[in-house]
């Protein structure tokens, strides 16, 4: 199969072509994002792969249903990008990655809570000016803190496993309540009663309709005060302007994030020798409690190693009828054998 490649970096490369030696597919590498400017390239393909910040929005899957493209691989376990029912219409399949690491992100959001709380990055630097003060770096003991996880599937699973080892209390809200996490001791409580408690509200649920700014100027003011907030799930589940409030307010003592609402234009690209023209992102990086990582989360050789599988396992499974398709579409997510 000829699969145009969007928004490819070096190590998409590396590990694509180590897994593909063993299905044998015709790739393209792209460095452009999957735009409507740019589908143009996806010319003679049958699939195009796309990533998180790709736009498969209606334009462009009807752009690329005119070039003969019949599959849509997603090298994500997000969909939010992609509209479904467009692509129903035009009879392209679609595709994700529903698991390849969730311990590669769960471990990133706790490496995002001790960095915050112990203030690693601002000691680094610090020393690096052979400044040894500990003035303004105190944190605070995990144990036995409240932790409240806002969606419990895979990648919550395993994060409240890891805080469970800190002998955390925990609080869950998921309208799927996880028996996994119940052994751990999670109790399940509505989403205000875990916003009350919770010193740490950790982000694991995706972006829908109805998660769509579910952190906003409501839920920081029903937070405990000085709570930290983090969001290692999908940007769009904060309302970014809300949080600059929180953090000024001091509502929010703590704020790490690894993905931003309007993270297409920054993320995953070198922009240090350009002004960054996002007011509101820029205004984040000015508080010192605010810690951001450019969604790496995901950013493991195993994780990669395991998206390259299961994206071209995709492909295969569509191409010959074998196998399993992890198929997405407007009205189930299920895999197709």
């Amino acid at each position: 199969m000829k699969i145009a490649m969007f928004s490819t970096k070096s190590y998409d490369r590396e590990y694509f072509d180590a897994v593909n030696a063993d299905f044998g597919h015709e790739i393209q590498y792209l460095e452009s994002r999957l735009t409507p400017e740019t589908s143009s390239l996806a010319d003679g393909f049958d699939a195009v792969c796309a990533f998180v910040n790709d736009q498969v929005d209606a334009q462009v899957l009807g752009d690329l249903s005119s070039r003969g493209v019949e599959l849509v691989v997603l090298r994500s376990a997000g969909f939010n990008h992609v509209d479904l029912h467009v692509a129903s219409e035009l009879d392209i399949t679609v595709a994700r990655v529903p698991a390849y690491s969730p311990h590669a992100v769960a471990e990133h959001t706790l490496a995002l809570i001790l960095g915050l709380n112990r203030q690693t990055h601002r000691a680094y630097n610090r020393v690096r000016e052979r400044n040894f003060s500990l003035e303004g770096l105190l944190g605070f003991d995990l144990y036995r803190k409240t932790v409240g996880i806002v969606g419990t599937g895979t990648i919550g699973a395993v994060f409240a496993q890891i805080m469970a080892g800190f002998d955390c209390r925990l609080l869950g809200f998921d309208p799927y309540p996880n028996d996994e996490c119940r052994d751990l001791g999670m109790e399940y409580v509505d989403f205000d009663e875990l916003l009350a408690q919770s010193h740490i509200i950790s982000l694991h649920c995706p972006l829908t309709p109805q998660t769509h700014h579910l952190i906003d100027a409501e839920a920081i003011d029903k937070m405990r005060p000085g709570a930290m907030l983090i969001n290692t799930s999908r940007g769009a589940i904060v309302d970014t302007r809300a949080v600059i409030e929180g953090l000024k307010s001091e509502k929010i003592g703590h704020l790490g994030l690894d993905v931003y609402e309007e993270e297409e234009d920054l993320f995953f690209e070198d922009l240090s020798e350009r002004i960054i023209q996002d007011d509101v992102f820029a205004r984040l990086l000015t508080f010192p409690n605010v810690l951001i990582t450019g969604h790496q989360g995901f950013f493991t050789s195993e994780a990669l190693t395991s998206i390259a599988e299961t994206t071209l396992q995709n492909a295969t499974a569509f191409e010959t009828g074998e196998g399993t398709l992890h198929e997405v579409t407007p009205e189930r997510i299920e895999p197709k054998s």
